[in-house]
């Protein structure tokens, strides 16, 4: 298998704020040092379990010998800024985005991206609860994204989308992973959601008793990546099937015996490389 990147790679960066996000507002657009920039990825890489070095050294990856833009996203924290507010700054930051597209479309010298960033081609990626921001942007974004025009989002990538419901999967009894357990996940769950509130609020369970039909809502492509061993495993295959029954275009693919930020945790890994293939094939067939 052809890997996606060298062994080295160089990167520009510039930090970004936005006065929407509350607290870390600092944004990091990393372009890479390419003569050519025919596809333009903004990844929004959101998530409760990478942060830090490691984000930045998935986000590295994914980048190296492409030629692709990284956008990633920086929210309020837990427990001070709850559901909402991680999903209406995952909103901000694709603004932002429409706002530098406008810029460079005006011919405005601030805009950074200008030049190298091909707007009508984005795809935005979340990992963890990033995937849940990715689903619920696909959702307030509709098909086309015409609401952040020129900006054109082609399709969602969700890694391991951190769902939840009051109604317990088969995975979630199952064996604890090596870093995550059920206990963990109800704690997340707990630190994140407004008081009061189940794991069937619309916000975690988009399938649950009080979550909108989304037969009618027209979605733009989605890649969903989990791992075989994860405990939310059985949760994320089933918004898969139940997406798929509603006439979604909508892919999955399980990675036998991996567990949750498997990608993010070992980005060099050849299982990792075997992921990323199939994000850039899904890449390539949804951008034109």
């Amino acid at each position: 298998m052809t890997t996606l990147w060298p062994s080295k790679t160089s990167l520009s960066t510039k930090d970004t704020t936005s006065p929407s996000v509350c607290t870390n507002p600092n944004r990091q657009t990393a372009i890479p040092s390419s003569p050519w920039c025919s596809i333009f990825m903004a990844a929004v890489f959101v998530s409760a379990h990478v942060c830090g070095q490691t984000a930045t050294t998935a986000a590295s990856a994914c980048l190296r010998g492409s030629t692709r833009l990284w956008l990633p996203l920086t929210t309020g924290l837990l427990p001070e800024h709850k559901l909402p507010a991680p999903i209406d700054d995952a909103v901000s930051a694709v603004e932002w985005l429409q706002r530098e597209a406008l810029m460079s479309k005006s011919g405005d010298c601030d805009a950074w991206m200008g030049g190298t960033a091909d707007f009508d081609r984005v795809f935005i990626v979340g990992d963890s609860s990033g995937g849940n921001m990715a689903h619920h942007l696909a959702v307030r974004l509709g098909t086309g994204s015409a609401k952040v025009a020129p900006v054109r989002v082609r399709g969602y990538v969700l890694l391991a989308p951190f769902f939840g419901g009051v109604e317990r999967t088969r995975s979630e009894e199952g064996p604890c992973e090596a870093l995550l357990s059920l206990d963990i996940l109800d704690r997340f769950w707990r630190l994140s959601m407004p008081a009061g509130e189940t794991r069937d609020h619309p916000l975690v369970n988009p399938f649950g008793p009080n979550s909108p039909n989304l037969e009618k809502v027209a979605l733009d492509p989605i890649l969903v990546i989990v791992g075989g061993d994860e405990i939310l495993k059985d949760r994320v295959e089933s918004y898969w099937r139940k997406l798929k029954e509603l006439g979604k275009k909508i892919e999955y693919v399980e990675f036998e015996g991996q567990q949750h930020g498997f990608l993010t945790a070992d980005p060099y890994s050849e299982v990792s490389n075997e992921a990323l293939q199939f994000i850039k094939r899904f890449m390539i067939e949804n951008s034109n």
